[in-house]
């Protein structure tokens, strides 16, 4: 909304809309915070609100304050993002113990089902040799069912 504020203005002057992209790309290399993703704070990409809490983290709450102001913010939307940054890795711990466990879970009936097979290949086994057996025994003694 400011930004869109900010080109109505800027067109009203006279000054094209490849003008302000360059000042744009020259004021990003330079490190500034200019998001491009939306008009709307709450539409910013992911890394510009974690660039804009970094930004305001070492502010006092009066330079946090003119921050917002200059950028069409609010300081509730910051403190906001920040606590979403912060709850990221406790998300993402509690992601990696969840695959954790289901990686045990995962080699346990794994390594059961190795077992089941190793049983049934032996009894298999074992099947396969009882009739080899049997079709010997017939051939050395002739069959008795005949």
């Amino acid at each position: 909304m400011l930004y869109g504020n900010y080109v109505d203005r800027l067109r009203e002057e006279g000054i094209s809309a490849a003008t302000l992209y360059n000042w744009r790309k020259k004021a990003r290399q330079a490190g500034r915070l200019l998001p491009d993703q939306s008009d709307d704070p709450e539409g910013w990409s992911s890394q510009d609100k974690f660039h804009a809490v970094l930004e305001t983290a070492a502010l006092s709450e009066a330079e946090r304050a003119e921050y917002c102001r200059q950028r069409g913010l609010y300081p509730e939307q910051i403190q906001r993002w920040r606590a979403s940054c912060e709850g990221a890795n406790d998300r993402s711990d509690a992601a990696t113990k969840q695959q954790s466990e289901a990686r045990k879970a995962e080699r346990q009936e794994n390594k059961e089902l190795k077992r089941e097979l190793r049983r049934k290949e032996a009894a298999l086994a074992e099947t396969a040799a009882l009739l080899t057996l049997r079709k010997k025994a017939r051939a050395i003694w002739g069959d008795e069912d005949e």
